[in-house]
């Protein structure tokens, strides 16, 4: 199954290869476009997968804070999201 990842018209991410946790799809940060990323200073933590920092997406003109996440030292029970990232906050991902 391939998915892919859009907001305001753009393909941000697109895979056969992503790890679902907890209802969202981690895509590899190879299938991922970079280019549509700016970094943000936001951090959370979770229990049990660590501490997660954020991208915002840019689409066209637009930008949506904070709407990617990954963890870049996951805990150990987490480690299948190494090198992932995720959407929400209004990115569509889309199973196809």
């Amino acid at each position: 199954m391939t998915v892919s990842a859009r907001w305001n018209g753009k393909e941000i991410a697109r895979s056969d290869d992503t790890v679902v946790v907890e209802g969202n799809h981690y895509f590899p940060r190879s299938d991922v476009r970079e280019d549509l990323l700016v970094p943000s200073d936001t951090t959370s933590h979770c229990p049990w997968k660590g501490d997660a920092s954020y991208y915002s997406v840019r689409g066209g003109q637009d930008v949506n804070t904070d709407a990617a996440w990954f963890y870049p030292q996951p805990k150990d029970q987490a480690e299948a999201i190494r090198d992932r990232i995720a959407f929400w906050k209004g990115v569509e991902v889309i199973e196809h």
